[in-house]
């Protein structure tokens, strides 16, 4: 049973990875409350306090896993769901995890800093919890890199920039009355990230790329070590000649990617042929 699950764990995208994470982590903290009468969110929480943080600093990207109710998770995860769709016919999983959680990290700033930047929050939230901030990064992302895509919602065909200009509407005008307003400007810090990423990226720059080696670095630390194999492996070298082909063919896929994110840029993803959807379906399942 374990491997089967683990088989359909694996063929998940990563969005729907992080969607059944957040889920198990909900369920598993529900357990704790219930069981032993004590929730382990407290030991990932943000806290608003900055000393207090210094005492669990990996709560600023911990907090992202925990809700404090149904509905709040819910409403999370439906809209990674579908904001996820979007992103991945575009990038890889490695840029989705880039936009995600450096959303997370700068909306839990955000935070942080809310309570010493605004006096009066100091007497509302006492921590930060929820994966708001990375998802409305997600979304801002795709609504600020391809804002005339229109998607359909209910009865409506509607143009992705108006669905991200209302969800930020939506957080300024409800700061000023009061609850949950250090959560609000965490979705704001998201937002940010992910309109800032999307229009650098679409200059060429790709904010994320330091990020990247980052997480890199991190994972390489819990990698296994691979033990030292007994005799000498001998390896073929590969000739010049198919060294040469497979840097034209990947150059050659990169250019016709490249091409094909510009018109979607420029038009809209409708505007694509299916041969082109394909392929560039297909590029996003290979990275």
């Amino acid at each position: 049973m374990a491997g089967g699950l683990q088989y359909q764990f694996s063929r998940l995208n990563i969005a729907e990875k992080l969607i059944a994470i957040n889920v198990l982590v909900f369920i598993l903290d529900g357990l704790s409350l219930a069981l032993l009468g004590g929730a382990v969110v407290d030991w990932f929480q943000l806290p608003r306090d900055f000393v207090e943080f210094l005492g669990q600093p990996w709560s600023l990207v911990t907090y992202s896993f925990f809700h404090a109710s149904i509905g709040h998770i819910f409403w999370n995860m439906i809209m990674l769901y579908f904001a996820g769709r979007i992103f991945l016919n575009l990038f890889d999983a490695q840029r989705f995890l880039n936009v995600y959680f450096l959303g997370v990290i700068v909306g839990g700033a955000i935070f942080l800093l809310s309570y010493y930047v605004f006096p009066t929050l100091l007497d509302t939230n006492t921590a930060l919890i929820g994966a708001s901030a990375g998802v409305t990064s997600i979304l801002i992302f795709v609504c600020a890199y391809i804002p005339n895509q229109e998607v359909r919602v209910i009865f409506f065909n509607v143009k992705l920039w108006y669905i991200g200009a209302f969800f930020v509407l939506v957080d300024l005008i409800k700061i000023p009355y009061g609850g949950n307003i250090g959560g609000r400007l965490a979705h704001l810090g998201g937002a940010a990230l992910g309109y800032v990423y999307a229009r650098q990226l679409l200059n060429g720059n790709d904010i994320g790329a330091g990020f990247t080696k980052l997480r890199t670095a991190i994972a390489e630390l819990f990698k296994p070590r691979e033990k030292k194999a007994p005799m000498k492996t001998v390896y073929k070298k590969k000739s010049s000649t198919d060294k040469s082909k497979s840097d034209y063919d990947k150059a050659a896929n990169q250019r016709k990617i490249d091409a094909i994110l510009d018109k979607i840029s420029k038009s809209g993803y409708e505007s694509l042929s299916k041969s082109e959807k394909d392929f560039l379906f297909k590029a996003g399942k290979e990275d």
